[in-house]
């Protein structure tokens, strides 16, 4: 699923508190730090930071977690 999603995408996941969506804001293609963690990301397989529709949220996940609801 790499490059599959981009910036600005609209996509949706699961989280524990039930079905979130929100807006891709960044793709990283290389491992970064993230609220205090290290992320790996590549471009095989990359990580998406989505700012929650609903709340200030921001989440990162990789493209395996994520469904497209709608392209900007």
């Amino acid at each position: 699923m790499a490059g599959a999603f981009r910036i600005g995408d609209h996509v949706g996941w699961n989280s524990e508190a039930g079905p979130v969506t929100g807006r891709i804001i960044e793709v990283h293609t290389q491992d970064f730090d993230y609220k205090g963690h290290t992320h790996r990301a590549s471009p095989q397989d990359p990580q998406y930071e989505i700012h929650s529709d609903t709340t200030d949220h921001v989440a990162a996940h990789r493209g395996s977690a994520l469904h497209l609801v709608d392209r900007r």
